[in-house]
């Protein structure tokens, strides 16, 4: 099988005609010597008789989706320039490429994909950058058919999926994340578990280490942190942090006692400290002030703090 999804150009100056999707085409030929198709298609078991192999379906796929695809029918992007991308599988090809991929076969697809990403994060200075950032977030997903699997209300009166999804900071990549219906709760603990596990699982080795379910915290010789906002300020989501060895920053959930020792500092300037930009420098129009000892966290991970900051509203607040 070929796991190459798009064909070897010679780009010269000059010349005539217009050829479309040539930027799909520079990130195909990226994904192609990371080795993307092929790692894809050793994960996905297939028939000696497919025409198309599996792990160029999915990376043709991939490139669909980057150049703005919301469908398999958009797989005729590709199609229209065989010059450029080769072979292209139908749309029905598509999907039945999608459908056939089990649990299983995800599972292995993941470990694949790390692999690939662990060799780009090794060449790559942003991703090299230390402590690891994760970012989890919820986000709500419109659909216009109430036909759509596992579609539901959502809390802010639509009408589609409610995923939640994890990224790294440094790259801007989608590490993890799981696809819910529209009235999954927000601050569901076990999913933002399962997400932390899985974005884990997708960084390097070396990164990874210290920091698995029942790892040995001594493992550890990079700080993972991860960051969320008040959905992920539970308990138990915080206690499976620590049990990770990994640090987190999150919003804390507004509530009468956290108001209270918000008032108690206000006036109180010498409690105050300026506030500092990413670059280091103390803003003159921000400060914070640390309340951990005027809010009850028993239950929280031993070391959790509350501090706020004070600052001038955004425009359009």
């Amino acid at each position: 099988m070929n796991g190459t999804s798009t064909a070897r150009v010679k780009v010269e100056g000059g010349g005539t005609g217009v050829v479309s999707h040539v930027g799909l085409h520079a990130l195909g030929a990226f994904a192609d010597r990371l080795g993307l198709g092929h790692v894809l298609s050793e994960a996905i078991p297939q028939r000696p008789t497919l025409v198309h192999d599996r792990g160029t379906v999915l990376t043709q796929a991939m490139l669909v989706l980057a150049g703005g695809g919301e469908s398999c029918a958009d797989i005729e992007l590709l199609r229209c320039e065989e010059t450029l991308f080769r072979s292209v599988c139908s749309d029905s090809t598509l999907n039945r490429a999608v459908h056939e991929i089990t649990p299983e076969v995800r599972a292995e697809m993941a470990a694949s994909l790390a692999q690939v990403r662990a060799e780009v994060w090794r060449r790559s200075s942003e991703a090299s950058s230390r402590p690891v950032l994760l970012d989890i977030d919820s986000t709500l997903v419109e659909i216009h058919s109430e036909g759509k699997e596992k579609a539901a209300p959502t809390y802010k009166g639509g009408y589609g999926f409610h995923p939640i999804l994890c990224f790294s900071d440094a790259t801007g990549e989608a590490l993890s994340g799981i696809l819910r219906p529209g009235n999954a709760g927000a601050n569901t603990a076990a999913d933002h578990v399962t997400v932390l596990d899985d974005a884990i699982c997708q960084l390097p080795d070396d990164v990874q280490a210290g920091h698995r379910e029942g790892d040995d915290p001594d493992l550890a010789s990079c700080q993972v942190t991860c960051r969320t906002d008040s959905a992920g300020t539970t308990k138990a989501f915080l206690s499976a942090l620590r049990e990770r060895n990994v640090t987190f920053m999150t919003s804390a959930t507004s509530n009468a006692e956290v108001q209270g020792a918000i008032m108690d500092a206000i006036g109180i300037e010498q409690v105050w400290t300026p506030a500092i930009t990413t670059e280091g420098t103390e803003r003159e129009d921000a400060a914070v002030c640390e309340l951990t000892s005027l809010v009850d966290l028993s239950g929280f991970p031993g070391g959790t703090r509350l501090i706020v900051r004070r600052e001038p509203l955004h425009p359009g607040a």
